[in-house]
């Protein structure tokens, strides 16, 4: 995909835009409304099917002003939507505000769609994988400064 071919769209309900010039992110919009209880989740229709080029995914990823105002966050972000996928894109909004519902009305924006290329890995079995400075540090093994570490 380049910027003159553009995925294919069907839409039901709101066409995703970008809020500004350079974002990554195309806003989706609620197709329904749902009211979410303090700790509820709800898969949201958006009303928007698209039609990826070979290549390319769609990412489904939170908008942090739902977040940092009402405590909404998506289950399983980022969503991948494959390009061979055709179906309505919905979203699995999460309340995390532990006292207070939030209502998501249809043509509210609940999520962002980024579309990006997509490399195809070729996975070989060895015996065993070359040696890194990192080695198998894992989670939080490079987040601590070395002033913290000597504490």
């Amino acid at each position: 995909m380049d910027h003159t071919s553009p995925p294919e769209v069907l839409i039901t309900g709101e066409i995703p835009q970008y809020a500004h010039p350079g974002d990554a992110g195309a806003d989706l919009c609620a197709a329904a409304s749902v009211t979410l209880a303090p700790g509820e989740r709800a898969l949201v229709p958006t009303g928007t099917s698209i039609a990826l080029p070979h290549g390319f995914v769609a990412y489904v990823m939170p908008r942090s002003g739902l977040a940092i105002r009402h405590g909404i966050g998506l289950v399983n972000a980022p969503g991948v939507i494959d390009g061979g996928y055709r179906g309505e894109i919905s979203v699995i909004v999460i309340n995390h505000d532990p006292s207070e519902s939030f209502t998501i009305d249809a043509g509210d924006r609940i999520a962002q769609l980024v579309v990006s290329p997509v490399s195809r890995a070729e996975f070989i079995p060895v015996d065993s994988l070359p040696g890194t400075e990192r080695q198998a540090g894992g989670f939080g093994s490079t987040g601590v400064s070395a002033e913290r570490e000597d504490a």
